[in-house]
């Protein structure tokens, strides 16, 4: 693993150059927030869903963090209840991304490039960010730790040609909770799956929220951290070009805390334990 790779990580964890600027997508009519630089013109924007039970407000650190590396970043606040429709998630994401790439934002110094747009999301919301994806063309998909949706992401994931940055968390990869698996499989375009070590699902969750209640893990600062950075890497690759950042987008890349996934690789088969049955015949056999 290169020096340079660790340390790039390390910077992208950490926040970027930009003063970071705080809205509410409520005035035009979605309700959510939408965090930004001070200036900037034809900037990359990321329509972010949030997870199941969660809100906006579990995330704010990591908006504001895409948003101090010239990010323009909105998040609708919706289907928070305990039965949300993915669809509507889905939808709610696409208004996001016209309101950004189509409002002049920050008292006219901050505009938008229409071929820099990216959906994202974590849990739910990263499935919801796949279902808007299949209906709108854009520059790159996140899914982080995405979870099961209906519909279901796999069957809409080949049509989909756009890059996509899938992160999952070691401990529960192949958990019933998570679909990244299949999903990254599925995938019909360029796609990086990788696993944060000692990484849940529900890591990059910040504060209180109802899930605690249910036995939810807790907050991971690590997870966390790990995850910013993978993320800004990646876009800054995808939508700028940067090649500083191009190992995040390699999925056979080396990169610290964190491990690359081929999803389509065959796990090797345990090998069995002979029964006390099998025993005895084989014993029989030589005796023989």
């Amino acid at each position: 693993m290169s020096a340079s790779v660790k340390s790039l990580l390390s910077s992208l964890s950490s926040p970027g150059p930009h003063r970071v600027m705080r809205g509410n997508l409520g005035i035009t009519g979605q309700p959510g927030v939408v965090f930004t630089p001070e200036k900037g013109l034809n900037l990359p924007a990321v329509a972010f869903g949030h997870g199941w039970l969660t809100g906006v407000g579990n995330y704010r650190k990591l908006l504001e963090h895409l948003a101090s590396w010239g990010f323009v970043v909105a998040a609708p606040d919706t289907e928070r209840g305990p039965i949300p429709s993915h669809l509507n998630l889905a939808t709610d994401l696409l208004t996001t991304l016209d309101i950004c790439a189509g409002v002049r934002l920050g008292e006219g110094k901050i505009s938008v490039h229409p071929d820099r747009l990216v959906l994202a999301g974590h849990g739910m919301g990263a499935g919801a960010a796949v279902i808007a994806a299949a209906q709108r063309k854009v520059a790159a998909v996140a899914a982080l730790f995405p979870a099961p949706t209906a519909p279901t992401t796999e069957s809409l994931a080949p049509e989909i040609d756009a890059p996509a940055l899938i992160v999952a968390g070691a401990e529960d990869i192949d958990s019933v909770g998570s679909n990244a698996l299949a999903l990254a499989s599925a995938w019909g375009g360029p796609m990086v799956l990788r696993a944060v070590d000692d990484a849940s699902h529900n890591g990059i969750v910040e504060g209180r929220r109802a899930l605690a209640a249910l036995g939810a893990g807790g907050h991971e600062p690590r997870t966390d951290r790990t995850t910013r950075g993978l993320l800004v890497g990646y876009l800054m690759y995808q939508l700028l070009g940067d090649k500083t950042y191009k190992a995040f987008a390699d999925p056979e890349a080396a990169i610290p805390h964190t491990a690359p996934v081929d999803p389509d690789a065959v796990p090797e088969p345990e090998p069995q334990t002979p029964s006390k049955r099998q025993l005895l015949q084989v014993v029989q056999m030589l005796r023989k």
